[in-house]
């Protein structure tokens, strides 16, 4: 039989199905160590959506008030003492409530709490790996009014003007990349 060749068996050779299996439990071994950083990033930027509604929230509390006039010092330092979730039309889901001087473990992970004695708002993160706490080592955030005020413009007599209305962090926290 002169054009007869040997008939070659089709599919993988041990060798190549090793080196496939290998090759996925790589990848595998290193998006199962990344699932963790971007669950906790998601958890970030969920957060950062809420302080960025309360900000928004701030901004039209405080052009409300000044477009009705009245004592608006008086109405301003009430606003700066108000708890920010009840400025926002529906709460978060993970809205815990209100409490008086919470500590971390009080309370489920994950969620925002105010603070009745601070008047601090506050997130406490339910996933930390690769967050640096501000420096009293808590894992939560507090958010707070600040009102700042300038010297009034054209005016000698030392009297100040509203100049800013922020939600922000009571003191600095991080994340690492």
């Amino acid at each position: 039989m002169e054009g007869w060749q040997p008939l070659r068996a089709k599919g993988f050779t041990l060798i190549e199905l090793l080196v496939v299996i290998s090759i996925i439990a790589v990848l595998l071994g290193i998006f199962l160590q990344r699932v963790p950083f971007y669950q906790e990033q998601a958890e970030k930027t969920a957060m950062q959506q809420v302080e960025g509604a309360v900000q928004s929230a701030l901004i039209f509390r405080y052009g409300a008030l000044m477009s009705r006039g009245g004592d608006a010092p008086k109405a301003l330092s009430i606003l700066a003492s108000d708890n920010p979730i009840k400025w926002l039309q529906a709460a978060p889901p993970n809205y815990q409530g209100e409490f008086y001087d919470p500590s971390a473990s009080s309370f489920p992970t994950g969620g925002w709490v105010f603070d009745l004695k601070s008047r601090d708002l506050i997130y406490v993160l339910d996933r930390h790996d690769y967050f640096q706490p501000a420096a009293d080592g808590q894992t939560w955030i507090r958010f707070h009014v600040h009102l700042g005020y300038e010297p009034a413009l054209g005016r000698l007599d030392g009297s100040t003007e509203l100049t800013q209305t922020l939600f922000a962090p009571v003191t600095p926290y991080h994340w690492m990349d």
